[in-house]
């Protein structure tokens, strides 16, 4: 363990403290005008912030997007204002009537940074934890993305070479996907990936020691980090010479991804508020901030104070990042030279396009046939990987049952892994049994940009996921999960595997779209619509696959729609009409043969997404669920709640309203009434309802 970083080449002047104690002036100001926040933590992390933002990263303020750039993460995305104000500074587009509206209405600068919301932040952060393993991500699709256009390169010599930056706190490294995506880290030996732990020793109540007493350092160091510890300057403040030689010490790293613990005192400098839980989320108040001005050499009496030399400083930032692109497209330029067949790709995927004709790979399945789901999953994945290099993926240990797996002998691992076919560049990703670091990477992949991923489990195992899910639904990234096990058709595992809640519950996510299909065709027109949904209206994708083999139907465009007629009314106009999805669509098309036998007109609509559905114009939806046909069943085998809009009043649905059993699922599905003879008699309930009113 390295304990004192030896040499620095840091310039620092009076001119940069100066920089420095005028973030921690507008963190104290931003959080007092609106009178609720977090001004603490970003004025002891700004001499961090500062040495990254000004000193450290490769980045252009006049670029956010630039492919060469170093990637930032702000984990406790609390500490907002830690990050904010470096983007005023460093010339992102904030100014200081941002900073003036934080956390209002509007603004630019809501409680916690939002990715797509203000230009300059890589990660939407909030819920602590995610933004670390956000950032091994990120680290992990570099790797990747080296290996599709630069593989041959020395290190620190591609274009595509560039560190991950990421600043995490005690909370952070409390909660448990921190520790998962950390371990995974450590296992792919990540050296582009550079973590500073703000070692503040306070939360929300009070001393850290009330819940966390562990050798931070001695865990990551079993992780297989490269860990670093500096101590405080005299007066209490960072010690910004000791930070920058660590920061190098760790760039220099290429093996193992790096910590550095770093002691501060949280609200530094303010003289009654610092090492204090109150100075983590609330105002200072107007006394100690003019306090603390004066402790810093500001007038007590302004606001929000930048002076013009001050200012005209951390500008110089810009000029540097144009230089520093600049460079970097001149050697970029010499590997389109050198490598013209790797930039068409690269100038394909950057500018988020297919490759011309990718959709002939999809493979259509012959109709009659029984297939599970989850196979037919694992043959589309295949051809696809075939014609699509960008994608890649894997599965938290199910890769066999999830059916994930593109290349089985190339596996995504590092340099010195004894399996035959592990390569740092490979295709297939071993997540390990750590689904909710799996949800989270995938994010941290997905905001690196110039790759496609996705990763499998069984669904009912999306619980451990679902903080990830929830904010790619809120970042809009192209993620896709492939979740297989999808009912109690799994069988003998038992209810603690049969997912009974889980479609409801995730199609209660605002913009995750849920996909189950009913049969192999189904599943691959779904791969097929979201690999274009991907490029064209990005959003996560939850794919639920059965473990069973279910009926295969003639190959449907409607499935793109979301919701269609698979088989139509016959003899006259619609009397009922069965709504089903997934494994259950085969019980509403058995229903339908034994309705018509009765003269009962009955049409089937399969409904793999209803997301997809209810994009589709009113018009569309009326044709597909026709208004005046109120004798309506809808079937799937899970809980009912997204099923009554549909049905209306006068509508039955055909549900599992428990938890499940261990038995075959043959059985299980007789026992608790998922069969197509219940079908047949909620419809005829349906219509004798209709016929009552």
């Amino acid at each position: 363990m390295s304990t004192k970083p030896t040499t620095t080449d840091l310039e620092w002047t009076e001119l940069d403290q100066r920089a420095v104690d005028t973030a921690r002036v507008l963190a104290m100001d931003s959080v007092q005008k609106v009178g609720n926040g977090h001004p603490g933590t970003a004025m002891s992390l700004a001499p961090a912030a500062y040495l990254l933002f000004q000193k450290l990263m490769r980045h252009d303020p006049s670029d956010a997007d630039w492919t060469g750039r170093d990637r930032f993460v702000l984990s406790p995305g609390h500490t907002s204002l830690t990050l904010y104000v470096q983007l005023f500074m460093a010339g992102y587009g904030l100014e200081l009537a941002d900073l003036k509206a934080f956390r209002t209405w509007d603004s630019k600068t809501p409680g916690h940074p939002e990715h797509g919301h203000t230009r300059g932040v890589e990660t939407t952060t909030g819920p602590l934890g995610q933004g670390i393993a956000n950032a091994v991500g990120m680290a992990m699709a570099a790797r990747y993305e080296r290996g599709l256009f630069d593989p041959e390169a020395p290190k620190g010599e591609s274009p595509f070479d560039h560190h991950i930056w990421a600043i995490v706190s005690d909370g952070d490294l409390e909660e448990g996907i921190s520790s998962e995506a950390s371990s995974l880290a450590g296992h792919q030996k990540l050296g582009n990936l550079i973590a500073l732990y703000d070692d503040n020793h306070i939360s929300i109540e009070g001393d850290t020691e009330t819940a966390f007493s562990e050798d931070v350092l001695g865990r990551y160091e079993a992780y297989g980090w490269h860990v670093q510890r500096i101590e405080q300057a005299a007066n209490g403040d960072f010690d910004v010479r000791a930070l920058h030689a660590a920061y190098r010490a760790a760039q220099a790293e290429t093996e193992r991804p790096s910590i550095i613990a770093a002691r501060t005192i949280i609200a530094w400098p303010a003289p009654n508020a610092q090492n204090t839980e109150a100075s983590h989320g609330s105002a200072l108040g107007d006394a100690e901030v003019a306090a603390t001005k004066k402790v810093l050499g500001f007038d007590p009496e302004q606001t929000f104070q930048v002076e013009d030399e001050v200012f005209a400083h951390v500008r110089q930032v810009v000029d540097r990042g144009r230089e520093a692109h600049a460079s970097w497209d001149k050697r970029l330029q010499e590997w389109r030279q050198a490598n013209p067949e790797r930039a068409a790709d690269f100038d394909r995927i950057n500018a988020g396009e297919l490759p011309d004709g990718w959709e002939k790979a999809v493979p259509v399945f012959p109709a009659g046939k029984d297939v599970a789901t989850r196979k037919a999953s694992g043959e589309v994945l295949k051809a696809l990987g075939g014609v699509i290099p960008e994608l890649w993926g894997g599965s938290a240990d199910l890769a066999g049952s999830n059916n994930t797996t593109i290349d089985a002998s190339s596996s995504f691992l590092p340099e010195g892994n004894p399996l035959p076919e592990a390569s740092p560049y490979g295709r297939t990703i071993h997540f390990g049994i750590r689904e909710h670091a799996m949800g989270s990477t995938m994010n941290g992949i997905a905001l690196h940009g110039n790759t496609r991923v996705y990763g499998g489990t069984f669904l009912v195992f999306s619980d451990y996921m679902r903080p990830a899910v929830r904010l790619a639904a809120l970042m809009k990234l192209p993620v896709t999960y492939v979740w297989t096990h999808d009912s109690i058709g799994l069988g003998e595992d038992g209810p603690t595997h049969q997912p009974v809640e889980h479609m409801a519950a995730l199609r209660a996510i605002p913009g995750l779209n849920m996909v189950r299909p009913a049969d192999a065709n189904e599943t691959a027109i779904a791969w097929r619509e979201i690999t274009k949904r991907h490029t064209t209206n990005p959003a996560p994708h939850g794919l639920a696959l059965t473990r069973q083999n279910v009926p295969t139907y003639e190959a449907n465009e409607g499935v793109a729609k979301g919701g269609y007629v698979l088989f139509e009314a016959e003899g006259g106009r619609p009397q009922v009409i069965l709504i089903a999805t997934g494994s259950e669509v085969q019980l509403a098309v058995e229903a339908r043969a034994a309705l018509q036998s009765e003269g009962i007109p009955t049409r089937v609509v399969s409904m793999p997404s209803v997301e997809w559905f209810e994009e589709q114009d009113q018009a569309y939806r009326d044709g597909v669920l026709l208004p005046d046909v109120k004798a309506r069943v809808a079937v799937e085998a899970g809980i009912g709640l997204t099923w009554h809009r549909y049905v209306g009043e006068a509508g039955r649905i055909v549900s599992l309203e428990h938890f499940g059993a261990s038995a075959d699922y043959k059985v299980l599905y007789r026992e608790f009434g998922l069969t197509s003879e219940a079908v047949v008699e909620a419809a005829r309930e349906s219509i004798a309802d209709v016929n009552r009113r």
